[in-house]
């Protein structure tokens, strides 16, 4: 798998959260994830699942498309 899809979800995820005024740990707390695994998410550490995605979007209120535009 190319780094490069996880690189782009990464940043998606930081400017909607940016957005919004949040910092990794509001965001967390509304996905119902840990802090730390948003900033594994934004750096492109972490291999995100489906089901994350779409607590991540629901928590950002968007729709999951919006993450890969």
């Amino acid at each position: 798998m190319s780094k490069e899809v996880l690189v782009k979800f990464g940043q998606r995820v930081k400017e909607e959260r940016h957005k919004l005024g949040w910092s990794q740990e509001e965001l967390a707390s509304k996905a119902g994830v840990h802090r730390t695994y948003i900033g594994m998410i934004e750096r492109a550490e972490k291999n995100i699942t489906l089901e994350n995605i779409e607590k991540l979007a629901k928590a950002l209120s968007i729709k999951i498309i919006n993450f890969f535009k």
